[in-house]
Protein backbone atom coordinates (compact mmCIF):
# COMPACT_ATOMS: atom_id res chain seq x y z
CA UNK A 1 0.00 0.00 0.00
CA UNK A 2 1.21 3.43 -1.11
CA UNK A 3 2.42 6.01 1.99
CA UNK A 4 0.09 9.06 2.45
CA UNK A 5 3.54 10.87 2.31
CA UNK A 6 4.69 8.88 -0.77
CA UNK A 7 4.68 11.71 -3.24
CA UNK A 8 6.03 14.26 -0.87
CA UNK A 9 8.80 11.66 0.45
CA UNK A 10 9.93 10.96 -3.23
CA UNK A 11 10.01 14.80 -3.58
CA UNK A 12 12.57 15.44 -1.24
CA UNK A 13 14.31 12.51 -2.59
CA UNK A 14 14.43 13.88 -6.32
CA UNK A 15 15.25 17.40 -4.82
CA UNK A 16 18.65 16.18 -3.80
CA UNK A 17 19.53 14.23 -7.09
CA UNK A 18 22.30 15.55 -9.14
CA UNK A 19 21.31 17.80 -12.29
CA UNK A 20 22.38 14.93 -14.66
CA UNK A 21 20.21 12.74 -12.98
CA UNK A 22 16.76 15.04 -12.73
CA UNK A 23 17.56 15.79 -16.55
CA UNK A 24 16.67 12.23 -17.42
CA UNK A 25 14.41 12.50 -20.34
CA UNK A 26 10.91 11.11 -19.78
CA UNK A 27 10.30 10.17 -23.32
CA UNK A 28 12.54 9.11 -26.43
CA UNK A 29 11.90 12.30 -28.26
CA UNK A 30 13.49 14.14 -25.60
CA UNK A 31 16.57 11.58 -25.96
CA UNK A 32 19.51 13.13 -27.16
CA UNK A 33 22.43 11.23 -29.33
CA UNK A 34 22.84 7.63 -30.55
CA UNK A 35 21.03 7.97 -34.02
CA UNK A 36 23.06 5.30 -35.66
CA UNK A 37 20.60 2.99 -34.11
CA UNK A 38 17.80 5.54 -32.47
CA UNK A 39 17.42 7.49 -35.53
CA UNK A 40 14.20 7.16 -37.76
CA UNK A 41 14.39 3.99 -39.63
CA UNK A 42 17.30 2.77 -37.61
CA UNK A 43 17.37 -0.91 -35.93
CA UNK A 44 16.40 -0.39 -32.69
CA UNK A 45 13.35 2.35 -33.50
CA UNK A 46 12.00 -0.50 -35.89
CA UNK A 47 12.01 -2.79 -33.12
CA UNK A 48 10.40 -0.48 -30.84
CA UNK A 49 7.80 0.49 -33.70
CA UNK A 50 7.44 -3.40 -34.37
CA UNK A 51 6.76 -4.25 -30.95
CA UNK A 52 9.84 -6.65 -31.74
CA UNK A 53 12.19 -5.87 -28.84
CA UNK A 54 14.25 -8.70 -27.38
CA UNK A 55 17.65 -8.78 -25.23
CA UNK A 56 19.87 -6.22 -26.27
CA UNK A 57 23.29 -5.30 -25.25
CA UNK A 58 24.23 -1.49 -24.65
CA UNK A 59 28.02 -0.86 -24.78
CA UNK A 60 29.81 2.24 -24.82
CA UNK A 61 31.37 4.59 -22.36
CA UNK A 62 30.00 6.53 -19.26
CA UNK A 63 27.60 9.19 -19.59
CA UNK A 64 26.41 8.17 -23.13
CA UNK A 65 22.55 7.32 -22.30
CA UNK A 66 22.63 3.25 -21.51
CA UNK A 67 20.84 3.87 -18.18
CA UNK A 68 18.11 6.42 -19.43
CA UNK A 69 17.73 4.44 -22.86
CA UNK A 70 16.53 1.46 -20.82
CA UNK A 71 14.50 2.96 -18.75
CA UNK A 72 12.75 4.86 -21.71
CA UNK A 73 12.55 1.24 -23.30
CA UNK A 74 10.81 -0.03 -20.66
CA UNK A 75 8.08 2.47 -20.31
CA UNK A 76 7.86 2.27 -24.40
CA UNK A 77 7.25 -1.41 -24.17
CA UNK A 78 5.06 -0.96 -20.98
CA UNK A 79 7.10 -3.33 -19.10
CA UNK A 80 8.12 -3.02 -15.93
CA UNK A 81 11.52 -1.87 -15.09
CA UNK A 82 14.48 -3.68 -12.61
CA UNK A 83 17.29 -2.49 -12.32
CA UNK A 84 20.95 -4.79 -10.80
CA UNK A 85 24.44 -3.83 -10.96
CA UNK A 86 26.71 -6.85 -11.64
CA UNK A 87 28.73 -4.79 -9.34
CA UNK A 88 26.79 -5.58 -6.05
CA UNK A 89 24.84 -8.04 -7.22
CA UNK A 90 25.01 -11.74 -7.30
CA UNK A 91 23.12 -14.89 -8.39
CA UNK A 92 20.95 -14.68 -5.07
CA UNK A 93 19.48 -11.38 -6.40
CA UNK A 94 19.52 -12.11 -9.89
CA UNK A 95 17.61 -15.05 -8.93
CA UNK A 96 14.69 -13.05 -6.87
CA UNK A 97 13.82 -10.60 -9.66
CA UNK A 98 14.06 -13.21 -12.25
CA UNK A 99 10.84 -15.06 -9.95
CA UNK A 100 9.43 -12.01 -9.31
CA UNK A 101 9.48 -11.33 -13.08
CA UNK A 102 7.86 -14.90 -13.85
CA UNK A 103 5.18 -14.46 -10.94
CA UNK A 104 4.44 -11.31 -12.74
CA UNK A 105 3.54 -13.30 -15.97
CA UNK A 106 2.13 -15.98 -14.63
CA UNK A 107 -0.40 -14.06 -12.77
CA UNK A 108 -1.92 -11.79 -15.78
CA UNK A 109 0.67 -9.53 -15.05
CA UNK A 110 2.91 -7.35 -17.53
CA UNK A 111 6.64 -8.19 -19.01
CA UNK A 112 9.65 -6.82 -16.94
CA UNK A 113 12.75 -5.38 -18.49
CA UNK A 114 15.70 -5.95 -16.39
CA UNK A 115 18.73 -3.87 -17.08
CA UNK A 116 21.85 -5.14 -15.78
CA UNK A 117 24.85 -2.33 -15.12
CA UNK A 118 28.51 -3.25 -16.05
CA UNK A 119 27.38 -6.71 -17.18
CA UNK A 120 30.83 -7.57 -18.25
CA UNK A 121 31.76 -8.07 -13.85
CA UNK A 122 28.84 -10.96 -13.62
CA UNK A 123 30.90 -14.26 -14.32
CA UNK A 124 30.33 -16.85 -16.19
CA UNK A 125 28.09 -18.81 -14.27
CA UNK A 126 26.46 -16.04 -13.12
CA UNK A 127 25.64 -15.02 -16.37
CA UNK A 128 24.52 -18.52 -17.63
CA UNK A 129 21.63 -17.77 -14.92
CA UNK A 130 19.89 -15.34 -16.96
CA UNK A 131 19.77 -17.77 -20.40
CA UNK A 132 16.61 -19.81 -19.19
CA UNK A 133 14.47 -16.88 -18.48
CA UNK A 134 15.91 -14.91 -21.26
CA UNK A 135 15.64 -17.39 -23.56
CA UNK A 136 12.01 -18.08 -22.78
CA UNK A 137 11.02 -14.25 -22.58
CA UNK A 138 10.61 -13.72 -18.72
CA UNK A 139 12.28 -11.13 -18.84
CA UNK A 140 14.03 -8.74 -21.79
CA UNK A 141 17.19 -8.18 -20.64
CA UNK A 142 18.94 -4.88 -21.17
CA UNK A 143 22.83 -5.02 -20.38
CA UNK A 144 25.17 -2.20 -19.87
CA UNK A 145 28.84 -2.39 -19.95
CA UNK A 146 31.94 -0.34 -20.69
CA UNK A 147 33.75 -3.20 -22.15
CA UNK A 148 33.81 -4.52 -25.08
CA UNK A 149 31.34 -7.49 -24.74
CA UNK A 150 32.34 -9.72 -27.69
CA UNK A 151 35.00 -10.41 -25.15
CA UNK A 152 33.26 -10.22 -21.60
CA UNK A 153 29.76 -11.39 -22.25
CA UNK A 154 29.75 -15.18 -23.09
CA UNK A 155 28.86 -16.48 -26.11
CA UNK A 156 25.35 -18.18 -25.08
CA UNK A 157 24.44 -14.77 -23.73
CA UNK A 158 26.15 -12.77 -27.09
CA UNK A 159 23.96 -15.23 -29.51
CA UNK A 160 20.47 -14.59 -27.86
CA UNK A 161 21.21 -10.53 -27.78
CA UNK A 162 21.32 -7.71 -30.48
CA UNK A 163 24.28 -5.29 -29.16
CA UNK A 164 24.31 -1.45 -30.03
CA UNK A 165 27.61 0.36 -29.84
CA UNK A 166 27.03 4.00 -28.27
CA UNK A 167 29.13 6.86 -29.43
CA UNK A 168 30.52 9.33 -26.78
CA UNK A 169 27.76 12.51 -27.73
CA UNK A 170 28.38 15.10 -30.45
CA UNK A 171 29.40 18.47 -29.59
CA UNK A 172 25.44 19.83 -30.89
CA UNK A 173 24.42 17.40 -28.24
CA UNK A 174 25.77 18.52 -24.93
CA UNK A 175 25.33 21.89 -26.11
CA UNK A 176 21.55 21.45 -26.31
CA UNK A 177 21.38 19.31 -23.22
CA UNK A 178 22.92 22.52 -21.17
CA UNK A 179 20.88 25.05 -22.51
CA UNK A 180 17.97 22.36 -21.76
CA UNK A 181 18.98 22.28 -18.31
CA UNK A 182 19.07 25.91 -18.04
CA UNK A 183 15.55 26.52 -19.37
CA UNK A 184 13.97 23.99 -16.61
CA UNK A 185 12.59 25.21 -14.27
CA UNK A 186 11.45 22.54 -12.18
CA UNK A 187 14.02 19.92 -12.51
CA UNK A 188 16.94 22.25 -13.94
CA UNK A 189 18.41 25.69 -12.93
CA UNK A 190 15.82 27.31 -15.10
CA UNK A 191 15.06 29.40 -11.34
CA UNK A 192 18.46 30.43 -11.40
CA UNK A 193 18.62 33.15 -13.98
CA UNK A 194 21.90 31.93 -15.53
CA UNK A 195 23.00 33.45 -18.96
CA UNK A 196 25.54 30.89 -20.19
CA UNK A 197 27.75 32.60 -22.79
CA UNK A 198 28.59 30.74 -26.42
CA UNK A 199 32.09 30.78 -25.48
CA UNK A 200 31.46 28.91 -22.33
CA UNK A 201 29.18 26.59 -23.72
CA UNK A 202 31.30 25.18 -26.20
CA UNK A 203 34.06 24.73 -23.40
CA UNK A 204 32.39 22.33 -21.46
CA UNK A 205 31.46 20.54 -24.34
CA UNK A 206 34.41 20.02 -25.89
CA UNK A 207 35.58 19.42 -21.87
CA UNK A 208 33.38 16.94 -21.33
CA UNK A 209 34.28 14.43 -23.77
CA UNK A 210 30.96 13.23 -25.34
CA UNK A 211 30.20 12.44 -21.25
CA UNK A 212 26.47 14.49 -20.87
CA UNK A 213 26.55 13.21 -16.88
CA UNK A 214 30.09 15.50 -16.45
CA UNK A 215 28.93 18.63 -18.76
CA UNK A 216 25.97 19.00 -16.64
CA UNK A 217 27.80 18.43 -13.44
CA UNK A 218 30.32 20.94 -14.66
CA UNK A 219 27.25 23.39 -14.94
CA UNK A 220 26.25 22.72 -12.23
CA UNK A 221 29.04 23.06 -10.03
CA UNK A 222 29.54 26.49 -11.95
CA UNK A 223 25.77 27.83 -10.76
CA UNK A 224 25.29 26.51 -7.58
CA UNK A 225 29.14 27.95 -6.36
CA UNK A 226 27.58 31.28 -7.18
CA UNK A 227 25.67 33.14 -4.84
CA UNK A 228 24.78 36.38 -6.90
CA UNK A 229 21.56 36.45 -9.48
CA UNK A 230 20.92 36.80 -11.94
CA UNK A 231 24.54 34.97 -13.37
CA UNK A 232 26.54 35.26 -16.71
CA UNK A 233 28.34 32.21 -16.96
CA UNK A 234 31.34 32.61 -19.10
CA UNK A 235 34.35 30.57 -19.81
CA UNK A 236 36.64 31.70 -16.80
CA UNK A 237 33.63 30.31 -14.57
CA UNK A 238 33.65 27.12 -16.73
CA UNK A 239 37.29 26.77 -16.03
CA UNK A 240 36.77 27.07 -12.37
CA UNK A 241 34.10 24.31 -12.35
CA UNK A 242 35.91 21.85 -14.22
CA UNK A 243 37.76 19.35 -12.08
CA UNK A 244 41.26 17.87 -13.18
CA UNK A 245 39.87 16.02 -16.26
CA UNK A 246 40.41 12.30 -15.57
CA UNK A 247 40.90 10.68 -18.64
CA UNK A 248 39.11 7.81 -19.67
CA UNK A 249 41.61 5.03 -20.47
CA UNK A 250 41.47 1.31 -19.52
CA UNK A 251 45.01 0.31 -19.76
CA UNK A 252 43.80 -4.11 -19.90
CA UNK A 253 40.92 -3.11 -21.56
CA UNK A 254 39.37 -2.16 -25.25
CA UNK A 255 40.30 1.40 -25.43
CA UNK A 256 43.57 0.14 -24.87
CA UNK A 257 44.10 -1.75 -27.92
CA UNK A 258 42.16 0.20 -29.71
CA UNK A 259 44.49 3.31 -28.95
CA UNK A 260 47.07 1.86 -29.81
CA UNK A 261 45.67 0.69 -32.56
CA UNK A 262 45.43 4.40 -33.62
CA UNK A 263 48.47 5.07 -32.53
CA UNK A 264 50.52 2.59 -35.18
CA UNK A 265 47.76 3.35 -38.01
CA UNK A 266 48.89 6.95 -37.67
CA UNK A 267 52.11 6.94 -37.73
CA UNK A 268 51.88 4.35 -40.48
CA UNK A 269 49.91 6.83 -42.76
CA UNK A 270 52.85 9.68 -41.69
CA UNK A 271 50.56 11.27 -39.66
CA UNK A 272 52.64 12.89 -37.00
CA UNK A 273 50.34 15.21 -35.07
CA UNK A 274 48.08 12.42 -34.83
CA UNK A 275 50.82 9.88 -33.69
CA UNK A 276 51.74 12.67 -31.02
CA UNK A 277 47.81 13.02 -29.98
CA UNK A 278 47.70 9.20 -29.29
CA UNK A 279 50.79 8.95 -27.39
CA UNK A 280 49.51 11.66 -25.30
CA UNK A 281 46.33 10.03 -24.48
CA UNK A 282 48.24 6.49 -23.74
CA UNK A 283 50.73 8.55 -21.51
CA UNK A 284 48.11 10.33 -19.68
CA UNK A 285 45.85 6.98 -19.50
CA UNK A 286 48.93 5.53 -17.60
CA UNK A 287 50.01 2.88 -20.54
CA UNK A 288 52.87 0.91 -19.46
CA UNK A 289 55.77 2.32 -21.47
CA UNK A 290 57.27 -1.10 -22.17
CA UNK A 291 54.25 -1.88 -24.12
CA UNK A 292 54.77 1.47 -26.02
CA UNK A 293 58.23 1.20 -26.73
CA UNK A 294 57.21 -2.58 -28.11
CA UNK A 295 55.04 -1.23 -30.85
CA UNK A 296 57.35 1.03 -31.61
CA UNK A 297 60.07 -1.74 -32.48
CA UNK A 298 57.73 -3.46 -33.96
CA UNK A 299 56.18 -0.56 -36.57
CA UNK A 300 59.87 -0.10 -37.16
CA UNK A 301 60.41 -3.08 -39.03
CA UNK A 302 56.78 -3.71 -40.47
CA UNK A 303 56.35 -0.50 -41.67
CA UNK A 304 59.85 1.29 -42.26
CA UNK A 305 62.00 -1.74 -42.99
CA UNK A 306 64.98 -0.45 -44.92
CA UNK A 307 63.37 2.36 -46.37
CA UNK A 308 64.80 4.10 -43.45
CA UNK A 309 67.10 1.34 -41.69
CA UNK A 310 68.14 3.69 -38.90
CA UNK A 311 64.42 3.88 -37.90
CA UNK A 312 64.88 0.33 -35.95
CA UNK A 313 68.41 1.57 -34.18
CA UNK A 314 65.94 4.49 -32.96
CA UNK A 315 63.44 3.21 -31.61
CA UNK A 316 65.98 0.39 -29.75
CA UNK A 317 67.52 3.37 -28.55
CA UNK A 318 64.29 4.67 -27.16
CA UNK A 319 63.67 2.03 -25.30
CA UNK A 320 66.99 2.05 -24.13
CA UNK A 321 66.20 5.58 -23.09
CA UNK A 322 63.14 4.93 -21.44
CA UNK A 323 64.27 2.02 -19.24
CA UNK A 324 67.04 4.50 -17.88
CA UNK A 325 65.49 7.66 -17.44
CA UNK A 326 61.35 6.64 -16.64
CA UNK A 327 58.69 9.58 -16.39
CA UNK A 328 58.16 12.27 -16.77
CA UNK A 329 61.46 13.13 -18.51
CA UNK A 330 61.03 9.45 -21.25
CA UNK A 331 58.19 11.40 -22.90
CA UNK A 332 60.37 13.36 -24.68
CA UNK A 333 62.18 10.94 -25.65
CA UNK A 334 58.91 9.01 -27.45
CA UNK A 335 57.39 12.13 -28.72
CA UNK A 336 61.16 12.09 -30.63
CA UNK A 337 60.74 8.48 -31.51
CA UNK A 338 57.38 8.95 -32.85
CA UNK A 339 57.79 12.64 -34.98
CA UNK A 340 60.74 10.82 -36.57
CA UNK A 341 59.06 7.37 -36.99
CA UNK A 342 55.95 8.86 -38.72
CA UNK A 343 58.10 11.47 -40.86
CA UNK A 344 60.57 8.20 -42.52
CA UNK A 345 59.68 7.07 -45.80
CA UNK A 346 57.82 4.03 -45.21
CA UNK A 347 57.65 0.51 -46.60
CA UNK A 348 56.42 -3.41 -45.57
CA UNK A 349 58.56 -5.22 -47.83
CA UNK A 350 60.76 -6.97 -45.46
CA UNK A 351 57.00 -7.86 -43.84
CA UNK A 352 55.67 -8.67 -47.29
CA UNK A 353 58.71 -10.91 -47.91
CA UNK A 354 58.82 -12.97 -45.00
CA UNK A 355 54.89 -13.38 -45.09
CA UNK A 356 55.33 -15.02 -48.30
CA UNK A 357 57.87 -17.08 -47.41
CA UNK A 358 56.34 -18.43 -44.17
CA UNK A 359 52.82 -19.27 -46.43
CA UNK A 360 55.40 -21.04 -49.27
CA UNK A 361 56.88 -23.52 -46.48
CA UNK A 362 53.41 -24.26 -45.04
CA UNK A 363 51.12 -24.31 -48.56
CA UNK A 364 53.78 -25.82 -50.86
CA UNK A 365 56.77 -28.89 -50.90
CA UNK A 366 59.50 -27.39 -48.69
CA UNK A 367 62.65 -26.62 -50.73
CA UNK A 368 65.29 -29.03 -49.85
CA UNK A 369 68.84 -27.42 -49.06
CA UNK A 370 70.57 -28.04 -52.33
CA UNK A 371 74.09 -29.80 -52.14
CA UNK A 372 76.64 -26.88 -52.72
CA UNK A 373 74.94 -25.45 -49.46
CA UNK A 374 75.06 -28.36 -46.99
CA UNK A 375 77.17 -28.46 -44.23
CA UNK A 376 81.01 -29.71 -45.35
CA UNK A 377 82.27 -29.57 -41.92
CA UNK A 378 82.37 -33.18 -40.77
CA UNK A 379 84.18 -36.32 -41.16
CA UNK A 380 82.04 -38.13 -43.93
CA UNK A 381 80.43 -35.00 -45.70
CA UNK A 382 82.76 -35.14 -48.39
CA UNK A 383 81.78 -38.26 -49.61
CA UNK A 384 77.66 -37.68 -49.43
CA UNK A 385 79.33 -34.59 -51.68
CA UNK A 386 78.06 -32.16 -49.54
CA UNK A 387 79.66 -28.45 -50.29
CA UNK A 388 80.67 -29.95 -54.17
CA UNK A 389 80.11 -26.85 -56.32
CA UNK A 390 79.97 -24.04 -53.52
CA UNK A 391 81.78 -20.56 -54.36
CA UNK A 392 83.09 -18.52 -51.74
CA UNK A 393 81.43 -14.70 -52.30
CA UNK A 394 84.38 -13.01 -51.28
CA UNK A 395 86.80 -14.80 -54.45
CA UNK A 396 84.64 -13.01 -56.69
CA UNK A 397 84.01 -9.33 -58.61
CA UNK A 398 81.74 -7.22 -56.18
CA UNK A 399 81.56 -9.90 -53.76
CA UNK A 400 78.88 -11.69 -55.65
CA UNK A 401 78.75 -15.23 -56.67
CA UNK A 402 76.76 -16.59 -59.61
CA UNK A 403 75.29 -19.21 -57.41
CA UNK A 404 71.68 -20.36 -56.75
CA UNK A 405 70.95 -20.69 -53.81
CA UNK A 406 67.74 -21.80 -53.04
CA UNK A 407 66.93 -24.06 -56.19
CA UNK A 408 63.94 -22.09 -57.32
CA UNK A 409 63.73 -18.23 -58.58
CA UNK A 410 61.82 -16.49 -55.96
CA UNK A 411 61.45 -12.61 -55.43
CA UNK A 412 59.90 -12.60 -51.76
CA UNK A 413 61.75 -9.13 -51.19
CA UNK A 414 60.58 -6.36 -53.21
CA UNK A 415 62.37 -3.13 -52.43
CA UNK A 416 59.78 -0.07 -52.86
CA UNK A 417 61.08 3.55 -54.48
CA UNK A 418 61.22 5.45 -51.25
CA UNK A 419 64.28 5.94 -48.80
CA UNK A 420 67.23 3.82 -48.78
CA UNK A 421 65.80 1.23 -50.33
CA UNK A 422 65.19 3.32 -53.91
CA UNK A 423 69.19 2.36 -54.25
CA UNK A 424 68.47 -1.11 -52.67
CA UNK A 425 65.89 -1.76 -55.51
CA UNK A 426 68.75 -0.74 -58.07
CA UNK A 427 71.66 -2.93 -56.22
CA UNK A 428 68.91 -6.15 -56.26
CA UNK A 429 68.25 -5.96 -59.32
CA UNK A 430 72.32 -5.99 -60.70
CA UNK A 431 72.52 -9.11 -57.52
CA UNK A 432 69.88 -10.89 -59.32
CA UNK A 433 71.12 -10.53 -62.45
CA UNK A 434 74.53 -12.50 -61.67
CA UNK A 435 72.71 -15.34 -59.58
CA UNK A 436 70.65 -15.99 -62.07
CA UNK A 437 73.18 -15.71 -64.73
Amino acid sequence: MSSLFEASEQSNLDRVKPLAARMRPKTLDEFVGQRQFLGEGKLLRRLLQADRLGSVLFYGPPGTGKTTLAQLLAAETKSRFRQLSAVTSGVKDLRVVLEDARNELQTGGGRTLLFIDEIHRFNKSQQDALLPDVENGIVTLVGATTANPFFAVNNALMSRSTVFQFEPLEIEDIQCLLNRALADNYNGLGRYEVTLTDEACKYIANISDGDARRALSILEIGVLSNRKFPLTFDKQLAIESVQRKSVHYDPTGDEHYDIASALIKSIRGSDVDAGIYWLARMLEGGEDIRFICRRLIILASEDIGNADPLALSLTVACMQACEMVGLPECQLTLSQTVAYLACAPKSNAATVAISEARTDIRQSRVIPVPRELRDAHYGGAKQLGHGDGYKYAHNHPDGIADLDYLGVEKNYYRPVDRGFEEELQKRLATIRKILRG
